[in-house]
């Protein structure tokens, strides 16, 4: 185990609640704390309130298991709307190290870790030594997993296995899946053994026994099933505890687990001494030829409380081991096969940059020539010495060899910067806002949002300063649509605008912070007028929470130094997007009112009177936009 330099952030996501804890020391979690997901906009933001509500403390290393598959960098959650990149998140919460793996993954990796007070055998069997393990278990879906011992440790698999498809044993499973077949075209176990499926379950059985289907949610269902008031409830919660049995034994005998197969879970820990009476272990034996096989498998129910927590910190202390013991990234290889023929000083750099890689990642010029004990040319000299263009080339390469991929953050433009970091600095400093804005996405507001502009006989689009350009480029994209559209950017004449507005109309407003007070006179103007109010705009701002639709984008320009180009880029991006999705909602062929004779449009204006979205356009006429912002809405689904 190594030293705990400073305290770890755990979290296990689900599609209701987000928990969160601090690991102080190994095993030990501390300031445990459970939110709601639909209290926060997205995962950052649920993130950022819980660290929020914590002492002041320095945290580098973060674990989330999280209810979805993790495949690759983007994060995108099957049960709720949170997406996100892990590397544009590890940045954002400045952390060293991001961890994010499925949350079964976490439970599975978690079972070598367990008591034997945190585990209740149900029925019979004996786990076999050095074997397979399996787990499942239900909560908002059905999470599936495995362990497969390799040397001194194991192999969590991740998996999907909650969407095999659901087979009926006897009449009642049969008049279960054909209520099924009414909602869904595929009926898998995941369907019926979670949450939402105790409910889908309790209205087929309600039909099946010609009884009355009350308005219950998943614990009244429990609830009355335990307490036998209920007779559609016993029905369901016994029908549940049996087609969990068989789920488990399909999963025992797919993975050879001899090992035993563990549930876990939010709803079969809380069952108690019920579960173990049920049906569960009966239906898990009932494997015909291969009853006698899965009949020595034993079962086990987890009661530990922070299971998932151990998981997670388990797979956070393997990735930490990994990063500690490895040779390092190629750079870092670089470095140390060219340690003989650097100059005196600029071995001082490098013997710095060996011992604390992540401290030179982060910290500026001045800092590592500092801590070195040599001059800043000294530095950029050590740079060039490894083939880098300079300090920030440098930086580059170095951030992929430590996370594997390369991470595109804000970075500072100074007068020392040749032309190629220079531009590689604003081009990087614009696709990590991009990506950000991608990660916060909402799959639901963007619909809404759509739903809206489709139905508007008239839309109005008001921003000032520099972001008119985003409202007057909305104003003309529209208008190729033949929807009525107007842009105002001018204080005096928004507010009469507003004031002309009619039921059904949307009034876009555009506005970085969401606050001034100008742009929340037309949203109170528009919603006297029965208009609609679609805002782009930053989360939590009064703009925001005036809104019917919002979408987000968080971006926090240096104003002081330069034009808000960056902002400008992202509010366009969000027209566009908006754009693409009108477009196919009136027709499907519609995105190419956006190539083709649209196209033609532009190139015969003069482009010296063309406002400047449009010349940017006539500069690329080869360029189509639909298909890269098609690709940008796919991300957000």
């Amino acid at each position: 185990m190594l030293d705990f330099d400073s305290p770890r952030l755990i979290a296990d996501i689900g599609g209701t609640y987000a928990r969160f804890a601090l690991e102080t020391a190994p095993g030990e979690f501390g300031h445990i704390s459970s939110l709601r997901c639909a209290d926060h906009a997205d995962f950052h933001a649920a993130v950022s309130a819980y660290l929020g509500s914590l002492p002041a403390v320095q945290i580098a290393h973060a674990a989330i298991a999280i209810a979805n598959p993790v495949e690759g960098d983007q994060v995108r959650m099957t049960n709720y709307h949170w997406e996100f990149s892990i590397e544009d998140m590890r940045q954002r919460l400045g952390l060293d190290t991001l961890v994010v793996v499925n949350d079964f993954t976490a439970l599975a990796m978690a079972l070598p870790r367990l008591r034997g007070s945190e585990l209740r055998q149900v029925g019979s069997g004996e786990a076999r030594a050095n074997s397979v393990i399996g787990i499942l278990g239900s909560g908002s879906g059905l999470g599936v997993s495995g362990l497969i011992p390799a040397g001194d440790g194991w192999i969590a698999l991740g998996t999907e296995g909650g969407h095999t498809s659901f087979s009926p044993r006897d009449e009642r499973e049969i008049a279960l899946l054909r209520h099924a077949w009414k909602e869904f075209e595929h009926v898998s176990f995941e369907r019926l053994l979670s949450g939402p499926g105790l409910e889908l379950m309790y209205r087929a059985m309600a039909d099946y026994l010609k009884a009355p289907a009350l308005e219950l949610h998943a614990p009244d269902i429990t609830q009355r099933a335990l307490e036998a008031s209920d007779p559609v409830c016993v029905q369901t919660l016994e029908l549940f505890c049996a087609l969990l049995g068989t789920a488990a034994a399909n999963l025992a005998v797919t993975l050879g687990a001899l090992g035993g197969i563990y549930i876990g879970g939010g709803i079969v820990p809380r069952l108690g001494e019920y579960f173990d009476r049920s049906q569960f272990r009966a239906r898990f034996e009932q494997k015909g030829r291969f009853s006698s096989y899965v009949a020595a498998i034993p079962t086990f129910v987890i009661t530990a409380e922070h299971a998932t927590f151990k998981g997670a910190s388990a797979i956070l202390e393997a990735q930490l081991r990994s990063l500690e013991h490895s040779p390092g990234s190629a750079i870092l290889e670089q470095i140390r096969r060219a340690r003989s023929e650097l100059s005196p000083a600029e071995l001082r750099v490098a013997e710095h940059v060996l011992a604390h890689p992540r401290k030179a990642l982060n910290d500026p010029i001045a800092e590592i020539a500092k801590a070195a004990a040599v001059s800043q040319p000294t530095v950029i000299r050590f740079c060039r010495s490894l083939g880098c263009e300079g300090l920030s080339d440098f930086k580059l390469r170095l951030a992929s060899g430590l996370t594997g991929t390369v991470p595109v953050t804000h970075t500072q433009v100074t007068n020392d910067d040749s032309m190629i970091e220079l531009g590689a600095k604003v081009l990087g400093n614009t696709a990590s806002a991009i990506l950000q804005v991608r990660s916060q996405l909402n799959r639901d507001m963007i619909d809404r949002a759509i739903e809206l502009l489709v139905h508007a006989p008239r839309v109005e689009f008001f921003a000032v300063g520099h972001y008119g350009v985003v409202a007057q480029d909305a104003q003309f994209k529209f208008l190729r649509f033949g929807i009525s559209s107007g842009a105002y950017t001018d204080p005096r004449l928004q507010l009469l605008a507003a004031q002309t507005l009619k039921p059904n109309d949307v009034a876009v407003i555009i506005s970085s912070s969401g606050k001034l007070p100008e742009l929340m006179a037309v949203a109170e103007a528009a919603r006297e007028r029965g208009a609609a109010i679609l805002a782009i705009t930053a989360s939590q701002s009064p703009l925001a929470r005036k809104a019917d639709a919002a979408l987000i984008v968080d971006h926090v320009e240096d104003v002081s130094t330069h034009l808000p180009m960056v902002s400008r880029i992202l509010h366009l991006l969000v027209i566009d997007i908006l754009t693409v999705g009108v477009a196919m909602r009136r027709s499907p062929d519609g995105v190419g009112l956006l190539t083709g004779s649209a196209q033609e449009d532009l190139d015969e204006q003069d482009p010296a009177t063309a406002p400047s979205p449009q010349r940017a356009r006539r500069a690329a006429p080869g360029i189509s936009l639909a298909s890269p912002l098609a690709k940008l809405t796919s991300h957000s689904r």
